[in-house]
């Protein structure tokens, strides 16, 4: 094995007077191979990465030793420290459209990085030099992508911008920090894929900033796991994922949903409600009403993944027939033909890569897109058709779960304040009564009352999230919509969601559409699938059919792209997703 690159020991990171948030920790990079740094959010995995780079704000108060190349960065000189930047360790951050500046093309940004580096390029040869790097990272038509602005390209585009700018100085490591958040199943092994290959054709230590076990079990050689701002564990993947020495460890690699069906046990003991088990969520949740899965068919009716008797006695909250939405005047439908129906007490999970119109699908029946054809049907009525009061109610009957909290509540306002928004809205009640149910709703969401004086800002993620299920329920609606509501969540804020988001629909009955890119949490609460491509319905059935034993060749690439926390089972996943994309082993 060769030489480490990054040395670091014993490093320590504080703000102020108050205690150290990174206590201890040591690790080293070494070309060619992977190390993740795995934790939950304020686990201390970017601060521990940023504080060797000397990227942490100036109070920050950093110690021990980090040796890049036998050059000690800690304490170093801002000249050292711009010299080992970019052209030493290049650094791809989690968000690119955040990254990348709005107003400048991407061309124009990865020539910036490039000439931050001594060279004797003329802008001709900087131009070469920005398409070699495009390629490099995987985009196949650089002369585009140069002249593209941030917001005219997909996300799996951007991070690979992202990864085309860290390469601009050649650096000989790569620090990637949750560098496939929120992105695709498939957009998110092609990154995976590329970072995998760069490390093997250039010789790059990687060091891999992730919550997500999959991940890990897809890229990395090695693993360090931190937990508030401690090392908990490390050593070598397939050691810790089959060993692991620490009940940390064991309670993140526990709290991911399966992907892969489990087999069943001789007997199937009774499982407590929110309790770990070998059946999924949808199951245990069926077997304590009395429902069962349905056998797929090619009907809409299908989508609820209950039998016809179980479900003719539910109401229908959802139905949408032959329905098209086009976004612009001329050109194609974003979505077309398509047919849903879904009855009270049952999740229907979309899933599809980006642009298969899962969120158009969502917005469609919250009555915020142009449907153009067909008919958007909530709690019996149709929303195309609805006018004036009958349309105010219908949408009062829609709760939305938007996939980013902080983006989707009032930095100014109250938690309290934006859950009884919805009431204000509608005119529901006087002030009394408004703050009486946000603090019932603050109750039901497992959050204590009196937090609704607080302010979003003084949450975690995992709060804030339920803030927005409490508010989606304002209304007590009879549809809702959560789309994406775990993507950027740790594993363990997760599954608390998940479990949440179930207990909530046994409680209070209402239909949930479920749009996700995640398929194993879709696995763990969904009752059925309809899988997306291009606008249109490839394939719908019970979740366990669809996933299980996918009928369409899309359906099962998408299930082989989604990385499984297992080493062993992720390599022959791996294997097959590259057979589906034609990628050289």
């Amino acid at each position: 094995m060769s030489a480490p690159l990054l040395e670091v020991e014993g490093l320590r990171v504080a703000f102020g007077d108050a205690e150290p948030v990174v206590r201890d920790v040591s690790f080293s990079l070494t070309p060619g191979r992977v190390l993740a740094l795995v934790g939950e959010s304020g686990s201390g995995k970017s601060v521990s990465a940023m504080s060797v780079l000397g990227l942490l704000p100036p109070g920050a108060q950093v110690s021990g030793s980090a040796r890049f190349q036998g050059t000690e960065l800690i304490g170093a000189s801002a000249d050292v420290l711009r010299a080992v930047r970019g052209a030493g360790i290049g650094v791809v951050f989690q968000e690119p459209m955040n990254s990348f500046t709005p107003v400048l093309s991407i061309g124009t940004q990865v020539a910036e990085a490039v000439r931050a580096h001594p060279t004797d390029l003329d802008r001709a040869g900087v131009s070469a030099r920005v398409d070699e790097l495009l390629r490099a990272a995987g985009l196949t038509d650089p002369a585009r992508i140069r002249k593209a602005y941030p917001h005219e390209l997909s996300g799996g585009q951007l991070q690979r911008a992202m990864i085309a700018m860290a390469l601009a100085g050649d650096p000989v490591a790569l620090m990637a920090d949750e560098p496939t958040t929120a992105l695709d199943v498939t957009v998110q092994a092609g990154i995976l894929d590329l970072l995998r290959r760069l490390g093997r054709e250039r010789g790059l230590a990687v060091l891999l900033i992730t919550h997500d076990m999959g991940v890990v079990a897809d890229v990395a050689d090695e693993v360090l796991v931190m937990r508030r701002g401690d090392p908990v564990e490390h050593g070598a993947v397939a050691e810790v994922f089959a060993h692991p020495g620490a009940d940390y460890t064991r309670e993140l690699l526990a709290a991911v949903p399966a992907l892969e069906a489990r087999p069943a046990p001789a007997t199937q003991p009774a499982v407590a409600d929110g309790a770990a088990g070998d059946e999924s969520r949808s199951e245990r949740r069926s077997s304590r009403s009395g429902t069962r899965a349905a056998s797929p068919s090619t009907g809409p009716a299908a989508a609820a993944g209950a039998d016809d008797a179980s479900r003719a006695s539910r109401p229908v909250v959802a139905r949408l027939r032959d329905v098209a939405v086009r976004y612009a005047r001329r050109g194609d439908p974003t979505v077309s033909g398509v047919d849903l129906e879904l009855h009270a007490g049952e999740t229907l999970g979309l899933v599809g890569e980006s642009g298969s119109g899962k969120s158009t699908i969502g917005r469609a029946l919250a009555g915020l897109v142009p449907v153009v054809a067909g008919t958007v049907e909530v709690d019996g009525s149709d929303l195309r058709t609805a006018r004036g009061r009958r349309l105010r109610e219908l949408r009062s009957r829609v709760g939305i779960v938007f996939q980013d909290p902080a983006s989707s509540l009032n930095p100014r306002q109250t938690i309290g304040w934006s859950i009884a928004e919805p009431l204000l809205v509608h005119g529901e009640g006087d002030a009394a009564s408004r703050a009486a149910r946000a603090r019932e709703l603050l109750t039901a969401v497992q959050l204590d009352p009196t937090w609704a004086e607080r302010f979003p800002h003084q949450l975690s993620g995992g709060q804030r999230q339920r803030v927005a299920v409490a508010r989606a329920l304002a209304l007590r609606p009879a549809l809702v919509i959560a789309d994406e509501p775990t993507s950027a969540l740790d594993v363990t804020v997760q599954a608390a969601v998940l479990d949440l988001l179930a207990d909530l629909q046994d409680e209070f009955g209402f239909g949930m559409l479920l749009i996700s890119h995640d398929l194993a949490v879709v696995r763990q609460l969904a009752d059925a699938v309809v899988v997306l491509h291009e606008g249109r319905i490839v394939e719908r059935g019970a979740t366990s059919a669809v996933l299980d034993d996918p009928q369409q060749d899309y359906t099962r690439m998408l299930l082989a792209a989604a990385p499984v926390a297992d080493p062993t089972r992720q390599a022959e996943r791996r294997a097959a997703w590259r057979a589906w994309e034609g990628v050289a082993p």
